[in-house]
């Protein structure tokens, strides 16, 4: 099993200005992302982005690195373009990790290629994890994840699902027992020829009314495979604090690097 990690990397956040060049001990974000995914079995890396000081710190780390349009409307369009720069074939397998996301294990990027490369009937496949608390499972900022009984996803929303209906009906101040909804996490694995055929399909009605990309595969018959892991990844870095968090991890750890780690429990739907 083959496949290609692709990080797309913008300058656009407005919470922490020039974030993929913030230096965490030493080196560019965006340069410890990609050495983040180069413990990971990928084949090859790859940096996607639409600015020259993102391209310029890749190219004196030795990373590959694409120049991509500043125009495309999601991220999915920007990897679409970034296959198609690297010459990556229709059958290959493309695992997205974000730019701001260094410490992202290993073991969960190979896991989720291997999940879609086990599903040939499946165009996407991506993780979630069980949720534990009522704020979360209430919260719109958290996406929840519904599966079939193969592992494959039903349907995505921010709105709390599945509704426990009976238990509901006498507290809504917790969660019943038993009750496993899921948190879907933002790593994806693509077949390269739905990556392509991505941005000529239209944003489907569900998609827009959730802001959820995903949703626009599920709308045009696509399956998505879903990695249910016991517990979730690390964060990214969205803020200063985050940016100070990290910079923790990297200072507390012998050598150059964290180590990329194990998700505790990690295991793939293959039901049915």
């Amino acid at each position: 099993m083959s496949f290609t990690v692709i990080i797309p990397a913008r300058m656009k956040s407005t919470r922490l200005p020039e974030k993929p060049l913030k230096d965490i001990c030493g080196k560019p974000m965006i340069v410890r992302v990609a050495e983040a995914a180069s413990r990971t079995g990928a084949s090859r890396i790859a940096v996607a982005t639409d600015h020259e000081a993102i391209y310029e710190a890749c190219r004196t780390a030795g990373i590959e690195c694409v120049m991509t349009r500043a125009d495309h409307p999601t991220g999915t369009d920007r990897l679409a373009e970034a296959a198609s720069l690297l010459g990556l074939a229709a059958d290959e397998i493309v695992v997205n990790i974000q730019g701001d996301e260094p410490l992202m294990p290993a073991e969960a990027v190979n896991q989720t290629a291997a999940l879609l490369a086990d599903r040939p009937e499946c165009a996407v496949a991506t993780a979630a994890h069980t949720l534990t608390s009522i704020e979360d499972f209430f919260s719109p900022n958290v996406v929840k994840v519904e599966l079939d009984s193969r592992g494959n996803a039903l349907t995505f929303s921010r709105a709390p699902i599945p509704w426990p209906r009976d238990a509901f009906r006498k507290d809504q101040t917790q969660l019943p027992e038993g009750f496993r909804p899921l948190h879907h996490l933002g790593l994806y694995a693509y077949r390269v020829g739905f990556l392509k055929k991505f941005p000529t399909l239209a944003p489907a009605p569900i998609e827009e009314a959730e802001s959820l990309e995903q949703l626009r595969a599920l709308w045009n018959g696509e399956k998505i495979a879903v990695l249910v892991l016991h517990q979730a990844l690390p964060a990214g870095v969205d803020t200063e604090e985050d940016l100070e968090r990290v910079r923790a991890v990297f200072a507390q750890t012998p050598g150059d690097a964290p180590s990329p780690g194990t998700p505790a429990g990690a295991r793939a739907n293959l039901r049915g």
